[in-house]
């Protein structure tokens, strides 16, 4: 099934090649913008964060973080392509500390390389600590380095120096460094890329499944170009298999991001959501915890190491079918402005205008407080509510809102939490209304929090939700294909 799928898959992307390869963007990568100009830019952005980002010396003292901008802005004396200014730009926003604040490309730049696929370093990898570790290759053919093995260097690059170089590109919640694995994990050759630029091959050193040191070089991944000559001879592959209709492709994406299955035989439902955001979320979660309640199940095991958050209002629903006493979602959930006085340069900030104006009430801090969210107790449910056994799996990908989900149930008498720190904050983030800033001049992008969040003022401040138990992971899994997260939690229901 696996392969047909991975066929169909294959099958699509050349036709979508062929179609689109004889269309070349518009986009320049390596036009330079002037300095003047990016320095305005840069001006731009920290008069905008100032006035409007809640937590822009929460970690960082403001006379810290006036040196970064003057440092940075300084630091502009020739012109730039979009990447050189993004990096810097990137660099300097990490040192708020906020998970939510990130930096991203143009418009342009995305909607180009949305129709091309760039030449690319060809190895996915797993990163945590100092380890890189081979998951997969694009072309198993042309490589004897197998999923599993140790990367000790590239180019001559020790890993410690490649991570390092990534690192202080991305932004994290306070000092969550696992966030920031789980990033590089996510795209490797983008970050390769991104740092050290593309070379045509890579001498990777590394360590095999025998634990011998070995060296190999790797070539650059380029796909394959394909133009309207060769439509004919794709549509008749094409035409052998069934293609799936839109609606059978959103199901088995729905599928994907929320599965609810039983082991009747240890009485354990399992229940996987993807993101608090996803379409029907309610519906599911609702009709799920009656089918728990059905099966009679014992043991409840939710997977939310791929879930980045999402809406608030659908990780309170969650924890009303588990948490065993009334609840509130934080202790303060404030913004520090009431206006936009750089609204031209903030996307939809005429929107964002009516609830910071009719939802929020001014307290004597001078902040701008969501005071309901601050005082409402959410009572648990009554009617399918679990009272057996809970286990929670989480990840650096378990973030926002799904941090706020598994920190509200840490500590709880039937809960424990199995995996690594979450990617989001235990004591708070900078979130809810979440805004784009467009930089006149380069036309990058910043994402702009509104309010700060403070879950709980009694919590530590600075690091993840940190598991009940800790599993890494471990090259000699990644080789056997093993989830060893997955594997405790069995095992613990089976104790």
């Amino acid at each position: 099934m696996q392969r047909v799928q991975y066929l169909m898959g294959l099958i699509c992307m050349l036709f979508f090649w062929a179609c689109s390869s004889s269309h070349s963007s518009q986009y320049n990568s390596n036009q330079k913008f002037d300095a003047a100009a990016l320095r305005e830019d840069a001006q731009i952005l920290e008069k905008i964060l100032e006035s409007n980002h809640p937590s822009l010396y929460w970690y960082t003292p403001k006379e810290k973080m006036d040196g970064y901008f003057a440092e940075t802005i300084s630091s502009i004396h020739d012109s730039l392509n979009e990447v050189q200014f993004r990096n810097k730009i990137a660099a300097l926003v990490s040192q708020i500390h906020c998970g939510h604040t990130v930096v991203l490309n143009s418009k342009a730049f995305a909607k180009a390389n949305a129709k091309i696929r760039p030449p690319q370093f060809p190895l996915a990898v797993k990163v945590w600590d100092d380890s890189i570790v081979v998951t997969g290759s694009i072309n198993t053919r042309s490589t004897g380095i197998r999923r599993g093995a140790i990367i000790t260097s590239i180019n001559g690059r020790t890993n410690r120096e490649m991570l390092d170089s990534f690192y202080k590109y991305i932004s994290i919640d306070g000092n969550v460094a696992t966030y920031k694995s789980q990033r590089v994990s996510n795209n490797f050759g983008a970050w390769y890329k991104n740092v050290f630029g593309l070379d045509t091959s890579y001498l990777v050193g590394y360590i095999d499944s025998t634990g011998a040191e070995r060296k190999e070089r790797v070539r650059i991944f380029k796909m394959p170009v394909f133009d309207k000559s060769k439509m004919d001879s794709i549509q008749k592959i094409l035409a052998a298999y069934k293609v799936p209709t839109k609606k059978e492709l959103r199901k088995q994406r729905r599928n994907a991001e929320l599965s609810l299955k039983f082991d009747d035989t240890t009485g354990t439902a399992y229940l996987h959501l993807a993101g608090f955001s996803v379409n029907g979320l309610q519906k599911f979660v609702r009709r799920s915890f009656k089918q728990i309640e059905d099966h009679q199940s014992k043991n409840l095991v939710i997977d939310l190491r791929d879930n980045g958050g999402g809406h608030l209002n659908n990780s309170i629903l969650l924890t009303k079918y588990l948490a065993k006493h009334p609840f509130k979602v934080a202790d303060t959930i404030a913004a520090i402005n009431r206006n936009f006085t750089y609204g031209k340069y903030i996307h939809q900030s005429i929107w964002y205008w009516f609830p910071l104006n009719f939802n929020t009430t001014k307290m004597e801090d001078g902040r701008y407080h969501y005071h309901r969210f601050e005082t409402k107790m959410n009572k648990p449910f009554s009617t399918h509510h679990f009272d057996g056994k809970i286990y929670l799996l989480q990840g650096p990908s378990t973030f926002s809102a799904a941090t706020v989900f598994t920190g509200s149930l840490k500590g709880q008498d039937n809960v424990q939490i199995v995996g690594e720190e979450s990617g989001g904050g235990y004591y708070g983030n900078s979130a809810i209304h979440l805004l784009t800033i467009t930089l006149p001049n380069s036309k990058i992008q910043a994402t702009l929090p509104l309010f700060r969040v403070v879950l709980d003022k009694n919590r530590p401040m600075g690091r993840g939700v940190m598991p009940d138990i800790l599993v890494m992971p471990n090259s000699f899994a990644i080789r056997k294909g093993v989830d060893p997260k997955m594997e405790k939690v069995k095992a613990l229901v089976k104790k």
